[in-house]
């Protein structure tokens, strides 16, 4: 049962004989001694040999895996063997599984979409609940990165005057970081018996997800500084050692966009300072992304009041147990093992649906 066509896992999005054929040209290419005579052009080269190599060797092993899987069944039936024949299929379900997963790595095709990424939370109305709120997103999220084996680093943090926090950056390194986060952008609503109120009474509360490209070099971003401002603080900490007693955390304000981005996480102004000019050029790429995308879209995207009508999920754990992602239909009964970081289900059919298009769901649907 040997497969000539391993990409039909993929649901032709992968073209396999071409990608082979556009394999042999980058490394080609990347042979040339002239490719170094513009840096930027060899770095779009390997990225794109790297990432083309890699899902071919990819789609190889799950066609390998497939024709074993598939033997072993076909073994086991003809010797009556009931335990082999459950041992491939269970092999055949987690393969299915895993193709699935490389299917929409292949909607990952954007001009950023191989990059890093950092990703801010934002508190809405609503003190120390949304404040609360906000934290318990980050953590979903760290959690999530975790899980995908990325490495995660904090960037800057406000926490709240009573609990959970009012802002947060982190940066997230891997493959495809940013392809696979950019959807989350936007309100995320939750519904609870909340823990600081006395009475027990359902509290609704709002916080913001802002997710943009880390910007490599080969990406050229200008930036003016003459249309920036500035500003070095102290850094806040837990107390006692880890309190800074120099102004060593930056913020950096474009004045033309109203963009605001600072870092705070080490102890150099210099470094802080370094960060944060990345983090800006990151900012205003991603704008242009969205811009090409939709431009009216994007020149609202960070003015988006974090409140009703602009939520992309409800995560509900009173009075009943949902979690339901409003662009998609996606949902979920399970909100503690979402919270923990089993979101790929949302991602997976937010970015299909950024491909294939499709409506939102309404909000009543959630009431």
């Amino acid at each position: 049962m040997k497969s000539s066509n391993p990409c039909r896992f993929c649901g032709g999005i992968f073209d396999w004989d071409k990608a082979q054929i556009r394999l042999k040209e980058l490394n080609a290419a990347a042979e040339d001694p002239a490719l170094w005579e513009n840096p930027q052009r060899a770095q779009k080269v390997l990225r794109e040999r790297q990432h083309l190599d890699t899902a071919l060797t990819s789609y190889s092993q799950l066609d390998s895996r497939l024709n074993d899987a598939t033997g072993l069944i076909e073994l086991g039936e003809e010797e009556h063997d009931e335990e082999v024949v459950a041992d491939a299929e269970a092999s055949l379900a987690a393969l299915k599984a895993e193709a699935q997963r490389r299917e929409v790595e292949a909607l990952l095709s954007g001009e950023a979409d191989g990059n890093d990424t950092f990703l801010e939370v934002h508190a809405g109305a609503g003190g120390t609940e949304s404040q609360d709120w906000t934290e318990m997103l980050l953590r979903m999220y760290m959690r999530w990165a975790d899980e995908q084996r990325y490495k995660v680093e904090l960037i800057e943090s406000n926490a709240g005057e009573e609990a959970g926090l009012k802002s947060a950056t982190i940066q997230i390194k891997g493959q495809n970081a940013y392809g696979w986060l950019k959807t989350e952008s936007g309100v995320h609503r939750l519904v609870r018996i909340s823990p600081y109120d006395s009475n027990a009474r359902r509290h609704t509360s709002f916080a913001s997800v802002w997710v943009y490209p880390v910007v490599d070099e080969a990406i050229d971003i200008a930036v003016n500084e003459s249309e920036c401002r500035i500003d070095t603080y102290r850094a806040s900490g837990a107390g006692g050692q880890h309190v800074n007693t120099t102004d060593s955390a930056v913020r950096i304000t474009h004045i033309p966009t109203n963009i605001v981005v600072q870092c705070q996480n080490e102890r150099s102004q210099h470094k802080n300072r370094a960060t944060a000019w990345a983090m800006l050029k990151a900012r205003l790429y991603e704008m242009e992304l969205k811009k090409r995308e939709d431009a009216a879209q994007a020149a609202a995207a960070s003015k988006t009041e974090i409140g009703w009508g602009h939520q992309i999920r409800s995560y509900v754990l009173q009075p009943y147990q949902m979690v339901k992602d409003l662009r998609t239909g996606v949902v979920s009964t399970n909100p503690p093992e979402v919270l923990d970081g089993a979101i790929t289900p949302f991602i997976e059919a937010a970015l299909a649906q950024r491909v294939h298009g499709g409506g939102p769901a309404s909000v009543a649907d959630l009431d």
